[in-house]
């Protein structure tokens, strides 16, 4: 997944430096040149030096081919102008954005900001979860915030369907618990098919989770 943080701080080097390691692609923009320097020096990703509230900047950071925008500089007004931007002129699905000040988050939702978090540890978590495919939903996190139970809608277009539990692949740190077909519950087995509209719980670790998400290709499903 594509993802551009505009901010080089610490949370935008912590957040691409967690992006890379999940294997995303994170593309950095950053105003500060000295900054965009120990970002380039330090981790293997593209870092665009500019001003993120600038169309220009956006396009030469390829916005357009990017599955979310992530604004997390210091100022509330400037991750609020990158994300607009971000949606409106280069129709970036996904946009969150930091608040510094958490009276401002209800005011960024109402102008069109997807996500407003006040909270940085766990925007890498939340990004996966809201990125990779509106049907995943988390249900109760778990082991602080390492694994969770989560819920995934099987969407129309699967490319699976029709595939039993053993056909697909399933990282060892992940356990499917139970699917929900027609309001019936069922106790998965290894025979078990995966059909569009189930819902699958999934229990895992969040790298496991996003492994599975990658092998059953749910980002690619519109």
């Amino acid at each position: 997944m594509r993802v551009c943080i505009v901010g080089g701080g610490k949370v935008g080097y912590y957040l691409a430096k967690t992006l890379l390691e999940h294997g995303h692609t994170p593309v950095l923009i950053e105003d500060d040149p000295a900054m965009c320097r120990k970002v380039a020096d330090s981790l293997d990703l593209t870092v665009v030096c500019g001003d993120g509230t600038f169309a220009e900047v956006q396009e030469s950071a390829d916005v357009a081919h990017c599955s979310a925008m992530v604004a997390v500089t210091g100022r509330d007004e400037d991750n609020l102008i990158v994300c607009q931007l971000a949606k409106q002129v280069f129709k970036v699905k996904r946009t969150v954005a930091r608040v510094n000040n958490p009276k401002n988050a209800a005011v960024l939702k109402k102008l069109g900001v997807d996500i407003a978090v006040s909270a940085t540890d766990n925007l890498t978590h939340l990004i996966e979860r809201e990125v990779e495919t509106a049907a995943i939903q988390q249900l109760l996190s778990l082991a602080g915030g390492t694994a969770s139970l989560t819920e995934v809608l099987i969407p129309q277009g699967f490319a699976h369907a029709g595939k039993t539990l053993a056909e697909l692949i399933i990282p060892k740190d992940a356990v499917v618990i139970s699917i929900t077909r027609d309001g019936e519950l069922i106790v998965p087995r290894g025979n078990t098919q995966i059909l569009v509209n189930d819902k699958v719980v999934v229990l895992a670790k969040n790298t496991a989770f996003h492994e599975l998400a990658q092998s059953w290709n749910l980002a690619d499903v519109k």
